[in-house]
């Protein structure tokens, strides 16, 4: 019996383009000697894609389709599509084209070379701005300065995991969700593979500026604890700094008497509680924010219906 392959791709007001998408796609894929399985998940479309997705169903054996009740998000989706896929692969990459299929033979013959993850490497690209250009170059610096697990610079989601690795992710239920970070942290044999970034060719990112520092900053908090014990080295370092000037009004009353009465003991107080209140606050503030994460159980996304191969 052939081995699966799935493909997880999240979509969300992608109606002009999913047709071109899985006619791409399923071009690329049909030829490798697996069985095939394509999930897509409607991320809460406004447009007319939950109709096309439904009706594409009866083109494409293969396909499979998650409606959400509403927009949950990008990485929510992708955690969709990995929590139905039953391939000995799964493949997660974006349905707008910007992950190009026609790497995918490649990320196959990574994983049956013996890797576990081979995940997605883009290559600069001088037709994007120089704002984005630089702060993504800023954040993976931050990133790998702070976290726990390195991330590979310019890593995408568009990756290739194979059945115990996509397990593992799986069996991760955090709610800030930083996929290509979470990837990282469970380990296994992994490699990057570089490729070109496509242009766009229909419709506008869905990633705006909001989005992406969204993003960012669950990367950030949900891969270091360092922005949480930053509050304790500021508090510290304000009581030393106060204790010092302690230090030096002192010295300077006894050297030549010269101090403004009242004002000195008042701005030491100050700083040395102030100091204090932010290193107590910092050791609360990691203990609130690892019960905060968890404590309210929601789910990560909630199904409206399924259709195509998943529809029971």
């Amino acid at each position: 019996m052939p081995r699966k392959l799935s493909i997880v791709t999240p979509v969300f007001n992608e109606g002009p383009q999913i047709a071109r998408f899985l006619d791409e796609l399923t071009a690329v894929v049909r030829k490798l000697p697996y069985e095939l399985e394509i999930i897509a998940v409607n991320d809460g479309s406004t447009d007319d894609t939950p109709v096309i997705l439904d009706e594409l169903c009866a083109t494409y054996p293969e396909l499979g389709v998650i409606h959400f009740s509403r927009n949950f998000g990008h990485q929510a989706a992708l955690t969709a599509g990995l929590d139905s896929a039953t391939g000995d692969a799964v493949i997660m990459m974006d349905s707008d084209l910007e992950h190009p299929p026609s790497l995918i033979p490649e990320l196959v013959a990574r994983w049956e070379e013996g890797f576990d993850v081979v995940y997605g490497v883009r290559k600069r690209k001088r037709e994007l701005s120089l704002f984005k250009r630089v702060t993504s170059r800023l954040f993976y610096k931050l990133m790998n300065t702070i976290a726990e697990t390195p991330i590979p610079e310019n890593a995408a989601d568009f990756r290739l995991m194979n059945r115990a690795a996509a397990d593992e992710m799986r069996g991760l239920r955090e709610r800030a969700r930083f996929l290509r970070g979470l990837s990282s942290w469970i380990g296994f044999r992994q490699i990057g593979v570089e490729y070109e970034p496509v242009v766009r060719r229909v419709g506008e990112s869905k990633y705006t500026f909001r989005r992406m520092l969204n993003l960012g900053a669950d990367g950030i908090l949900s891969m270091s604890t360092v922005p949480l014990r930053l509050g304790l080295v500021i508090g510290f370092t304000i009581s030393l700094l106060s204790l010092l000037y302690m230090v030096y009004i002192i010295v300077t009353w006894f050297v030549d008497n010269h101090t403004v009465l009242g004002w000195s003991s008042l701005i030491v107080s100050i700083l040395f509680l102030g100091g204090l209140q932010l290193m107590v606050l910092g050791l609360i503030g990691i203990y609130v924010a690892n019960i905060y994460a968890e404590v309210k159980r929601r789910p990560l996304y909630i199904v409206r219906a399924k259709q195509g191969r998943l529809a029971s």
